[in-house]
């Protein structure tokens, strides 16, 4: 079977996975539930639990364990992107070629539907315990997805974002900014499937440096993808950095510079993966196909 073949199958499997986690919409608070199963439901790669699935077989997982993780670090980045779009922070009206949740159910709303999905995810996340005989792993997995999530991680990244909008950005704070805001999450992906496999301690921390230094080109390529890409086939608005007066991995350094910098990192972070113990040869196809993405 092709990649492609593969990487759609897998994606379709996902999308029941999480799925089967979403709320009910049915009760007096029906259009919160409407409004995160949306924001969930609208599209997306699914690329966070598709590599933490992929991670956990690359260590030998073969339960379903990991399941309500997957599901989690969807509603995690969903959540995330909800907030991104806010009129408050980047103000975009479509995302994956629909309206926004904040533009479909109002701004108030919006705010409600990326903090009803935020505290979800730990909540769904915690389903795992019935489902693994080694809890002790799911209480480390819930530690990681919490510390990669907050201030440590994702949001504390955002913050620095936000904060550096309308200023030029040093190349250490975009690095900062990159490192967390994106590859905090893609970290955890990775950690956490490692985790719940029984990997090492010196395999969790491998991991999360790949994971790193992936997430980072893939960032690089979004500010790449903002400049040469269209509003067709992004699904959501370019130059949308110019606009919002962002600085980028492309306006520090030029466009050239930005793709010689995301195969660097790329064929480091594919060495690493291909040294450790298991293999996956899925997951090394998925991270080259991320870097050759046009979308």
């Amino acid at each position: 079977m092709s990649f492609e073949k593969q990487k759609k199958q897998k994606a379709e499997e996902i999308e029941q996975i999480i799925q089967s986690f979403l709320p009910e919409e049915s009760g007096f608070q029906k259009t919160i539930f409407s409004s995160m199963n949306y924001s969930v439901m609208v599209g997306g790669k699914r690329l966070r639990p598709m590599i933490l699935a992929e991670t956990y077989r690359l260590f030998g997982g073969k339960e379903k364990v990991v399941e309500p993780f997957m599901a989690a670090m969807e509603m995690i980045h969903s959540s995330s992107l909800v907030h991104d779009d806010l009129p408050a922070m980047d103000g975009d009206e479509y995302r994956r070629g629909q309206q926004t949740t904040w533009v479909r159910y109002g701004e108030g709303m919006g705010i409600l539907a990326g903090d009803a999905l935020m505290i979800y995810a730990f909540e769904t996340a915690s389903k795992a315990f019935a489902l693994c005989a080694c809890p002790e792993r799911v209480g480390t997995a819930i530690g990681i997805l919490a510390r990669k999530t907050g201030v440590y991680g994702m949001i504390g990244g955002q913050t620095v974002d936000v904060e550096l909008t309308d200023q030029p950005m040093t190349a250490e704070q975009l690095d900062f900014v990159y490192r967390l805001k994106t590859g905090a999450l893609l970290e955890a992906s990775m950690m956490i499937g490692a985790v719940l496999a029984g990997a090492t301690r010196e395999e969790v921390e491998a991991v999360e440096q790949i994971a790193c230094e992936i997430g980072v080109a893939f960032q690089i390529q979004d500010d790449i993808l903002d400049v040469i890409s269209t509003t067709e086939i992004l699904g959501k608005p370019v130059g949308s950095d110019e606009k919002n007066h962002k600085t980028t991995y492309v306006s520090l350094y030029g466009l050239e510079e930005a793709k010689r910098r995301v195969a660097e990192l790329s064929e480091h972070a594919l060495a690493s993966l291909r040294s450790l113990n298991g293999k996956n040869e899925y997951l090394e196809e998925l991270f080259i196909s991320l870097m050759d993405r046009e979308c």
